[in-house]
């Protein structure tokens, strides 16, 4: 009885919010259904709010010029980035900088006078001790540095590796293997390491140490940010080696493969302590002022075929005679 009174009351209800006539649910009251026809209110003053929540969405063309870029020209192109809100091309590359060494040796190490000739009974060879001493304690600090960064750094494992180094740097040279050789050497000391090696045949071989690899010089250097360090080691090889070299003919111009050298050299190796993967590699040589030169040697060159000059042919007597003393006639006729 209660459903009887509640529906005929709801269905009124929603006639009267309609704006319906109350006449039409009498009629419709068995299978009323709503109409969507609400008179809504439009005001031209949000017309920029309604404008805002639809979104215009370009549907691409099926062109076969869209379909290949590289068929627009360069007004198409700017045209297209213009209308999608990208900047326009810079005339320029721009490429990423890669500091992996430095370009310097800093701090480069003072060699004592007379090194590797004196022993350290003599005078000469105490004095050298001495001085290595006083300059001892800004190695220490580098090298206590070096194992902040390198838990696993010691100086005695690296004057094994220094050395494998320094053999393996040459044996590329002689070899010219210019992908080994960028390996043990750094980009500074590469153009210097290959300078004058082309048209040229290389015998180098490693016999001995006469003493054992010493540091003698350690320092450290930060470059643009002081969190970027670089370690530069300084270390004194003493050893015999045989070297010899050949030009493009074959013929000898320095060295020889059968006498032995004593070499004493100041080999700089260089690591980039804030790379995780950074490396050993030979960075650069010190040559004190006191030690005597090297022979350096000449170039060969082929010298240039010299250019005669044609010599000029004599004409025949009978000829010369004839051209001078007989007119042109005659000639002629006596030709023919």
């Amino acid at each position: 009885m209660l459903l009887r009174c509640v529906s005929p009351m709801f269905t009124y209800g929603k006639f009267v919010q309609n704006n319906l006539p109350v006449l039409v649910a009498a009629i419709n009251s068995p299978n009323f259904t709503q109409v969507a026809q609400i008179a809504k209110h439009w005001n031209p003053k949000w017309k920029k709010e309604r404008r805002q929540k639809v979104i215009k969405i370009k549907l691409p063309s099926f062109e076969e010029k869209d379909d290949d870029p590289t068929k627009l020209d360069k007004e198409e192109i700017r045209s297209r980035m213009k209308e999608h809100g990208f900047l326009p091309q810079k005339p320029w590359n721009e490429r990423p900088a890669y500091i992996s060494s430095t370009s310097t040796i800093f701090e480069s190490y003072v060699a004592p006078e007379g090194d590797g000739k004196y022993s350290a009974i003599t005078k000469e060879g105490a004095k050298q001790k001495f001085t290595f001493l006083e300059k001892k304690s800004k190695s220490l600090m580098a090298v206590r540095k070096i194992k902040s960064f390198d838990d696993s750094f010691s100086t005695a494992y690296f004057l094994e590796e220094a050395l494998d180094i320094y053999q393996k740097a040459h044996e590329a040279l002689a070899a010219k293997n210019e992908d080994e050789i960028i390996k043990y050497v750094t980009e500074m000391a590469y153009p210097k390491i290959t300078h004058n090696m082309t048209d040229k045949t290389i015998h180098w071989k490693f016999l001995e140490s006469l003493e054992p690899a010493r540091l003698v010089h350690a320092r450290t250097t930060s470059v643009l940010t002081k969190d970027n360090i670089f370690a530069q080691l300084t270390v004194r090889f003493h050893t015999q080696q045989v070297l010899a070299i050949y030009d493009r003919f074959g013929r000898l111009i320095q060295g020889s493969e059968i006498l032995r050298k004593d070499v004493l050299e100041y080999i700089v190796f260089e690591k980039h302590l804030a790379n995780e993967y950074g490396v050993w590699r030979i960075h650069g040589k010190i040559i004190p002022s006191w030690m005597a030169p090297t022979d350096i040697a000449e170039g060969t060159y082929v010298l240039p075929k010299e250019k005669h000059d044609p010599v000029p042919t004599e004409p025949h007597p009978v000829e010369a005679t004839l051209t001078e003393d007989t007119p042109k006639d005659v000639t002629s006729a006596q030709s023919s």
